[in-house]
């Protein structure tokens, strides 16, 4: 297998070493492109074929390959290496959206054409996430992960929270070309910086020989024979140990008892309790002010006891959650989507710390792939949940939903080895 040796001691601050800047900056900047496309796309083909079915087919378009590739694209990160993966994806994303501009600029795209285009951001997607994530152990000392993830994951709430209303400001503004192209112009500048990377871990002749002999004992341990008999040996890594296998079962409920209740049940509460649908994007930016504080904190203050602070981030989701119920006014609303984001923000950082620290690194892109896949594959079980229950009401679709978080958190405290974690 081939691995990128860790880069030298860096300084003390993260921000005073040129590389963790290019890394936060590149990463950031591709974080904020993320926000603002999904609501040029969004607003782009409502535009072209009006309300109806196309806006969520073009939207499955970009969901589908990135949830399918997401772990044979762990294997390769462990494979090749990070930061290979993470340019090569970036460069990806600037030439689709590149040819996406092109399209839209000189012709009149069908809603076939986008939806070709934007599974290939999907595509780009899924080797981009993983890489990412597994590239900073690479690069950083251990003892800064947690404020190094803090900055990175407090970049992207941030996008999540500004970026919809730019977005929709600027097409507003100057059009969706000019728009695409100045969110063409930020994917290259990350490109630009996530690229320089790769010389902070390029291998010498010595590293090369030790790669060689690492991958020479995988290959007799049987993990690196073929691709899937190593990513059978993530599965079954992930697993087996028990740490990993509750983080990942706690995440992966945590999205399905939130993401769908939070978009689609709050856009029911916020019409029929909080004074019409236009509260929504309140309530919605609460949760993520709520998610850019929890980053922050979890990164400033990382948690002396991890595993109780793990259980008490769920219980504060869950309990999150469940207070929907009883809001009746878009402030109250918004308080407690401020909770649910401040948990969701300090786990994010808290986790995936954790996992970047612990996991071994011949393994980490495939662990972290589904880390990932947790995150963003159960939105559509989790939006089908929301339609079965909001017929009895939003409050019970709250009650219910964030009860099931709270049982989750019983369940994680119940891990001896997730209790144990300090």
């Amino acid at each position: 297998m081939t691995t990128e040796p860790t880069a030298p001691s860096l300084p003390h601050e993260p921000l005073s070493d040129p590389h963790l800047r290019r890394l936060i900056v590149g990463q950031g900047l591709a974080a904020v492109v993320d926000a603002l496309f999904l609501v040029w796309l969004t607003l782009f083909v409502l535009e072209l074929s009006g309300p109806g079915i196309a806006t969520g087919f073009v939207l499955v378009a970009v969901a589908l390959p990135r949830a399918a590739l997401l772990l044979p694209a762990g294997v390769l990160v462990d494979s090749v290496g990070p930061a290979r993966v993470m340019a090569g994806a970036a460069w990806l994303r600037v030439a689709v959206l590149a040819a996406l501009g092109a399209v839209v600029t000189f012709s009149s795209p069908s809603v076939t054409t986008v939806a070709l285009l934007a599974g290939l951001l999907g595509v780009a997607d899924a080797a981009y996430f993983p890489a990412a994530l597994a590239l900073l152990p690479v690069i950083v000392p251990t003892e800064k992960l947690s404020r190094v993830n803090a900055l990175v994951q407090g970049a992207e709430s941030g996008g999540d929270l500004v970026g919809p209303a730019v977005a929709a400001g600027v097409i507003a503004a100057v059009g969706f070309d000019a728009t695409l192209g100045g969110i063409v112009a930020m994917a290259a500048m990350a490109a630009v910086a996530l690229s320089t990377l790769i010389r902070v871990v390029r291998r010498d002749d010595g590293a090369e020989n030790d790669a060689g002999q690492e991958a020479g004992q995988d290959a007799v341990a049987g993990e690196q024979l073929s691709s899937a008999r190593a990513l059978g040996a993530g599965l079954r890594y992930a697993w087996r140990d028990p740490l990993v296998r509750g983080m990942l079962t706690a995440i992966a409920l945590i999205n399905i008892a939130v993401v769908g209740p939070v978009l689609v049940g709050g856009a029911v509460l916020a019409d029929q309790r909080l004074g019409g649908a236009g509260s929504l994007g309140v309530v919605l930016s609460g949760f993520g002010a709520g998610a850019l504080a929890g980053s922050v904190m979890a990164g400033w203050r990382p948690p002396t006891r991890r595993g109780w602070t793990v259980v008490g981030g769920v219980a504060a989701i869950g309990a999150g959650v469940a207070g929907l119920a009883a809001v009746t006014h878009v402030v109250a609303a918004t308080a407690v989507a401020s909770l649910v984001g401040l948990g969701s923000g300090f786990l994010g950082v808290v986790i995936v710390a954790t996992l970047q620290e612990r996991v071994p690194e011949r393994l980490l892109g495939r662990v972290l792939s589904l880390v990932v896949l947790a995150t963003v594959a159960f939105d559509p079980f989790s939006y089908v949940i929301a339609g079965l229950l909001l017929p009895y009401g939003t409050t019970a679709l709250f009650v219910v939903c964030g009860s099931a978080v709270l049982l989750s958190a019983c369940l994680v405290a119940a891990s001896p080895a997730i209790r144990a974690l300090r």
